[in-house]
């Protein structure tokens, strides 16, 4: 158990942390750099609200949770002084893309670019507590919920009411969401909003007849025999199964702990790869063929994301499955993502486990579920080594 927790807190803090810190951040402009190669040599400079948001929520989380360093308030004042200073549209939503120098690029048709930086400005409003930060993070927040019936608004690409469908990585998100934020909320809201995340993620997604979560389904909340409502996205699923059980700790529930860690357990034998190994990106829940080509790849944050909800699973439940699988995601994870000669992880792999592309950051790759991955699996392993040690 130790050798695993001082394996993550290792790579956090003297492989991940410092590749981001000695190449991503902008010092001309602002900001941070988040396509970076193989070498951290940036290769493109435009600006990815997602990933703005998520290195400044980074930093001020580790700062808040793990150790007040200033380097880390730094780094994180550092990409949120360019958010605040470019990122939002005039209605105040905010855009998904900026040049270098901060111009917007792509319209703000992307409502995560919202949530992250929620999270970004929350987490930052508690390492400083500059009150603009606070009202920013709730100004944005309540503008999510107004969105969440059409997230997109009028740049979606579908023909209205013709296949109307909703899409699980909204409410998905808003379960992490809501605890990012607890402390900016009135009670109330927050409580609204957890329990009918819990019911759209664990019931209105949940296939019943596959006892798989769905990606897309009907407004109504049934199964649409499409691409889209066959869709699968096990990393997704997963994902939010450990928010679903931090809601379950914050609630008591060990029926709903119970119930996440058992679908976490249920995706992950689904979506092994039993041939290379590892877990497929996309599937299909009938088995017919997907849409995405890139469905077969091995993607570094679905690995890790599951590492997560494994150890959580197991911290919780002490369920002897949630270790074995542990060991064996772990072990195929360490074998196959990181590279130590320059530092960080590889991003996407071919299903055999070979490195497709050898960039360790782009547009959707940053400065966020490898850290974070790293920190939860640490901090979970030490809660594991401790309830066992008192056991004993």
């Amino acid at each position: 158990m130790k050798k695993y927790s001082s394996l993550y807190k290792t790579e956090l803090l003297e492989n991940i942390l410092p590749f981001w810190m000695k190449f991503s951040k902008d010092e001309t402009h602002g900001g941070y750099f988040t396509c970076l190669s193989k070498e951290g040599e940036v290769f493109d400079t435009d600006k990815f609200i997602w990933l703005q948001g998520r290195g400044v929520w980074m930093f001020s989380m580790l700062y808040n949770n793990l150790e007040p360093r200033q380097e880390w308030l730094d780094y994180a004042q550092h990409g949120a002084d360019f958010l605040q200073k470019y990122g939002q549209a005039a209605d105040g939503t905010w855009y998904f893309s900026l040049t270098r120098e901060g111009k917007p690029l792509v319209q703000p048709y992307n409502i995560f670019s919202d949530c992250f930086a929620t999270q970004a400005f929350g987490q930052l409003y508690r390492a400083t507590q500059k009150a603009e930060y606070a009202e920013l993070a709730r100004n944005t927040f309540y503008s999510i919920l107004k969105r969440r019936e059409n997230p997109k608004r009028n740049w979606s690409k579908a023909v209205s009411g013709t296949r109307p469908l909703k899409n699980f990585a909204l409410p998905m998100i808003l379960c992490n969401l809501s605890l990012e934020i607890e402390h900016l909320l009135p009670a109330d809201v927050v409580e609204k909003l957890i329990r009918e995340c819990i019911d759209e993620v664990m019931e209105v997604f949940y296939d019943a007849k596959s006892g798989l979560i769905l990606e897309n389904v009907t407004p109504e909340g049934q199964f649409s025999d499409s691409f889209e409502g066959r869709l699968l996205n096990p990393g997704h699923a997963i994902e939010a199964m450990w928010f679903i059980m931090d809601l379950g700790e914050r609630l008591k529930d060990s029926s709903l702990i119970e119930k996440a860690k058992q679908l976490t357990l249920r995706t992950l034998e689904y979506a092994w790869d039993e041939k290379y190994g590892g877990i497929f990106y996309f599937m299909d829940v009938k088995n017919k063929p997907v849409q995405q080509l890139e469905w077969d790849q091995k993607l570094w944050w679905v690995h890790i994301e599951t590492i997560i909800a494994l150890l959580k699973g197991y911290l919780h439940t002490g369920d002897e499955r949630c270790w074995e699988w542990f060991e064996k995601v772990h072990d195929w994870t360490w074998k196959h993502f990181p590279e130590h000669e320059f530092g960080e992880w590889y991003g996407y792999l071919s299903r055999n486990g070979e490195p497709l592309l050898t960039l360790k950051g782009g547009k959707w790759k940053g400065c966020y579920h490898i850290p974070r991955g790293l920190y939860q699996s640490w901090k979970t392993l030490e809660k594991i080594y401790l309830l066992e040690t008192v056991e004993k």
